[in-house]
């Protein structure tokens, strides 16, 4: 049975799982299941797209596959070779503030908690080079889209992406968005089998944080309500 009680009823849970997901970059070796992953994906799928069209596709890896997407990943990370860039335009050529000292917080604490100086380039390649192996988490996502489709499917793709997201949470797992993966589309076509009619989005590490690692202290901080909003009439 449905109704506004029900819904109202589930609020605290539904505010904790927002609130409570971060991007976490050490994961347990602890397992997923393929059931656990399939239903997450199910309630996603529940995100809006216009006209329902659905943009999202969705590879899951793990086990002996995800570990050989891994190690082609790493070894042309490792060669930094020229040629690696995504299809598309995720940040700015110049960030101009506020979003360059957001994006300079984040980048020295997240450091900060790994004992890395600045000027320690290799330290910062190696922790860099993390997301190719998922950040050890057991579950890998790499989301693709139609090359057809235009803006407004992407905004939906991130609605459906923030679902995974906190529908991961709501069953006490954890997760990363990664962006990084959009760099080597070209191995993963190769690795996983993708036609070039789709574009590499993202991917997402899915599994249990490692409470001990430092990494996962990182808390980052958000704008208040006053300091992004006008109200206007209310």
């Amino acid at each position: 049975m449905h109704g506004p009680e029900n819904i109202t009823s589930g609020g605290a849970a539904v505010d904790a799982a927002i609130t409570s997901r971060r991007s976490i970059r050490k994961f347990l070796s602890t397992p997923v299941s393929r059931d656990q992953i399939e239903h997450i994906l199910a309630v996603a799928s529940r995100a809006p797209s216009g006209t329902n069209m659905q943009p999202w596709r969705v590879i899951v890896l793990g086990g002996d596959k995800k570990a050989d997407v891994q190690a082609a990943l790493m070894a042309a990370y490792n060669e930094r070779a020229p040629g690696h860039d995504a299809e598309f335009k995720y940040y700015p050529a110049e960030f101009p503030d506020p979003y360059k000292a957001r994006r300079r917080t984040v980048g020295w604490g997240l450091y900060g908690k790994l004992g890395i100086a600045k000027g320690e380039k290799e330290r910062m390649f190696a922790q860099q080079g993390r997301n190719y192996v998922f950040f050890d988490a057991p579950v890998g996502l790499i989301f693709t889209i139609d090359r057809v489709l235009e803006i407004g499917s992407w905004l939906d793709y991130g609605m459906f992406i923030e679902n995974i997201m906190v529908a991961a949470r709501g069953h006490g797992l954890d997760t990363c968005p990664q962006v990084s993966f959009a760099r080597y589309h070209k191995v993963l076509r190769d690795q996983l089998d993708i036609p070039d009619e789709q574009v590499v989005v993202c991917g997402m590490s899915v599994g249990y944080a490692d409470p001990a690692a430092p990494e996962n202290e990182l808390v980052t901080e958000r704008e208040p309500v006053d300091g992004f909003t006008r109200f206007l009439g209310l």
